[in-house]
């Protein structure tokens, strides 16, 4: 049924769609990726060569994310769309099943080594999709993507295997930098607590203990087991900072402070951090670089004040 439907608005889309959008009619190719993150990354493979869209503004959660009339506007008249896939955007699955039987999609996960992904379960769904906390892990999903927009538009090629080889060398520094500050985090025996499971790629990389209230995806909601196993990690590691996130509502972990404060355990609710959206556009954190460094601040500063 819920198949019929999105059939069924897909006819509406594309009976009712501007005719002076048209593809034929731009400048530009139109790429439209599905977030903030994601669209700052493919800006910084196709230069000018294309116009890039974020489809889930500033802000959103993409775990909660459904598609709106305007949304599938938007996507039938792309030229090419581009996602992360892994489920992030869970409630999107069926859509991007119906595109691809008209336009060309990306899914940049198709790149990534299956060894380096983690799970929290056996089921499909529970592939942890917030790869770009590994910075490492970033730069390969995007190093497959440069190569698919050259399958894509060979013409491109030399254009984007520039962009590609200068952003990438930029990620390599970041991804440098950020071990650098993780190894004076994991020195003093922090660990990083978090509204929701969203640094386990980060804890991996750089070797820093993470433990968070909720699970994987924002949909999932935290019990009184959770809430008081993870007073007791504050309690127990002596944590001086616990972290609210931008997408999520910061009840759940403020629940966590004031329960670490009737055992005569004083912890700082601080951030939010930037997790599955970047900040406005012009703001520090309103690129992947500038969200990366945003977070590592906050998190360095509170944790080792």
């Amino acid at each position: 049924m819920r198949g019929l439907l999105i059939l069924l608005l897909f006819t509406v889309v594309a009976l009712t769609s501007c005719k002076s959008d048209s593809k034929e009619l731009r400048d530009k190719p139109r790429i439209v990726a599905t977030t903030s993150i994601l669209a700052d990354g493919i800006r910084n493979l196709v230069g000018d060569e294309a116009e890039v869209v974020a489809l889930m503004p500033a802000g959103v959660d993409p775990h909660l994310y459904k598609a709106s009339v305007r949304d599938l506007d938007l996507l039938t008249n792309a030229d090419l769309v581009i996602y992360h896939g892994l489920f992030l955007e869970g409630k999107m699955t069926e859509i991007f099943e119906k595109l691809a039987l008209s336009q060309p999609l990306i899914n940049i996960s198709d790149g990534l080594p299956k060894d380096r992904l983690l799970r929290s379960g056996p089921e499909s769904h529970s592939v942890d999709p917030h790869i770009w906390f590994d910075v490492n892990l970033w730069s390969m999903a995007l190093e497959y993507t440069a190569e698919e927009l050259i399958h894509w538009k060979p013409e491109w090629k030399s254009s984007v295997e520039q962009n590609s080889n200068s952003y990438l060398a930029k990620l390599t520094t970041l991804d440098s930098e950020v071990r650098l500050k993780v190894n004076e985090l994991r020195s003093a025996g922090q660990v990083l607590v978090t509204a929701h499971d969203a640094f386990a790629y980060f804890g991996k990389a750089y070797q820093l203990p993470v433990k968070s209230l909720q699970g994987l995806s924002t949909l999932s909601e935290p019990g009184l087991r959770d809430l008081t196993e993870l007073i007791q990690v504050v309690e127990e590691n002596n944590v001086k900072a616990i972290f609210a996130e931008q997408t999520i509502s910061p009840k759940a972990i403020r629940a966590v402070a004031a329960g670490a404060a009737e055992r005569n355990h004083q912890v700082k609710l601080a951030g939010p951090l930037f997790t599955d959206s970047l900040d406005a556009e012009g703001t520090p954190a309103g690129t992947y670089i500038g969200m990366v460094n945003t977070n590592l601040q906050i998190i360095y500063e509170n944790l080792l004040q």
